[in-house]
């Protein structure tokens, strides 16, 4: 650790952190007064700290209240987690309570694996913990192993080469491709034939965040229409025009219904899809453990 950390470090201490998670809680400096048991003037006084330490004016203050800046919107997960981790440190045995938590759980993942099982995690955290909560980013595969080590995320989800060292890589599902056609389609009723996929005009996803495994193999001749970002912008265009779309196929099985589409086997072997959770080993985080259940069971709904 560097002069300059250990300086920062020295300056920040726990009450600091306390006070900044309430005002962003609360917005209210009263308010955050009132909960912590300290004067206005305490209150004043620790927001000016936190201000010269992370140089930032963190919080602005309006008519209703303190607005935080878009740098204190960004600190807040990290500094949720650093008080779930003095906690943990200072209570040893006392593991990671999802009932009285107000963590918010950093994730890395590609668009498509959100859509699929971003619901289903949802409704599983209001049921079991209703102040816990999950940020997502799409990133590129090897943005989100340096985000892991960084400590920026708490797990990466998607597809992964092979396994590295430092990290622990978990299979959460395997999924296949499909074709996707609107309903009424005047070229597409229920099957499709090489063809046909072939000469129907293709949608295809792309994404700095995902394999472009949407694009045809080299040699393979097909109608390009579009390249658009992410899969449920491929879908919704296909569920609005006479496109196809070479897509996972879980994901379009749940939005078939809603988007009125079909869901068709491909004339040819379609790739098999691994969608993998990825985290950090050697960090005893109990929070991790837990979400990394609640990912889990989502993937299985």
């Amino acid at each position: 650790m560097s002069d300059i950390d250990t300086t920062q470090l020295r300056r920040l201490d726990g009450g600091l952190l306390l006070v900044f998670r309430e005002l962003l809680r609360t917005r209210r400096a009263s308010s955050v007064a009132e909960r912590l048991g300290l004067s206005p003037s305490a209150i004043s006084h620790a927001l000016g700290r936190l201000r010269d330490l992370f140089g930032d004016q963190l919080f602005v203050r309006r008519p209703h209240g303190f607005e935080p800046t878009r740098r204190a919107l960004e600190l807040g997960p990290q500094i949720e987690l650093l008080i779930d981790l003095a906690g943990q440190a200072l209570s040893p045995n006392a593991g990671f309570d999802p009932a009285r938590s107000h963590r918010c759980f950093n994730i890395g993942a590609p668009e498509f694996v959100t859509a699929l099982i971003g619901a289903e995690l949802i409704n599983r955290l209001q049921r079991l913990a209703s102040g816990v909560t999950f940020a997502v980013g799409h990133v590129a595969e090897e943005d989100a192993f340096k985000a892991l080590r960084q400590g920026e995320i708490d797990l990466a989800l998607g597809r992964f080469g092979a396994p590295r060292p430092g990290y622990v890589t978990e299979l959460l599902f395997e999924d296949r491709y499909c074709i996707a056609a609107r309903k009424g389609h005047p070229k597409v009723d229920g099957a499709i034939d090489n063809e046909g996929w072939r000469d129907i005009g293709h949608i295809f996803a792309w994404s700095l965040s995902e394999t472009a495994a949407d694009q045809p193999d080299e040699g393979v001749q097909m109608v390009r229409l579009a390249s658009v970002p992410h899969w449920l912008t491929v879908l919704v265009l296909v569920a609005s025009t006479d496109g196809l779309s070479t897509c996972p196929r879980r994901l379009a099985e749940r939005h078939a219904e809603m988007l009125g589409l079909q869901v068709l086997d491909p004339p040819f072997e379609p790739d098999v899809i691994s969608v993998s959770a990825v985290r950090r080993s050697g960090v005893q985080d109990a929070g991790v453990d837990w979400f990394l259940e609640q990912v889990r069971a989502a993937a299985e709904a």
